[in-house]
């Protein structure tokens, strides 16, 4: 089963993201805050990282940046995500290592679709 680690320290859109995940055939594993995120990918090597960008004790800018410098980790995609939607905050995302970017709050098909093309897989029905 495909894994994905869902970082985001806002329990209502964890809970609500990853039962629409686990719904569509994914295992997910949720951390809450940037360091248990870097440390939770490190050990279990998930086959793709949703990261939220502001989260508390390290945010994710720095453990993406953090997961894409280490060889162990640097192939696992990452797509960051953040409710402020400033202008230069995708590059800034992108900078930081991620393979794809979105804004909150996330339209699921979008990230959906996003998922399945960083996996180079079919849509999961």
């Amino acid at each position: 089963m495909t894994k994905i680690l869902l970082v985001e320290d806002n329990e209502m859109n964890r809970d609500m993201l990853s039962r629409r995940l686990a719904r569509k055939g994914y295992e997910i594993v949720v951390a809450v805050d940037g360091q248990e995120g870097v440390d939770l990918a490190r050990r279990l090597r998930p086959n793709l990282i949703i990261m939220d960008m502001s989260l508390p004790v390290m945010d994710g800018w720095t453990a993406t940046t953090i997961l894409k410098e280490d060889p162990a980790t640097q192939t696992i995609p990452i797509i960051g995500f953040s409710a402020h939607a400033m202008v230069g905050d995708r590059e800034r995302g992108m900078q930081a290592g991620c393979d794809d970017y979105d804004t909150k709050p996330l339209e699921f098909n979008r990230l959906l679709g996003k998922i399945e093309k960083l996996l180079n897989r079919a849509p999961i029905s």
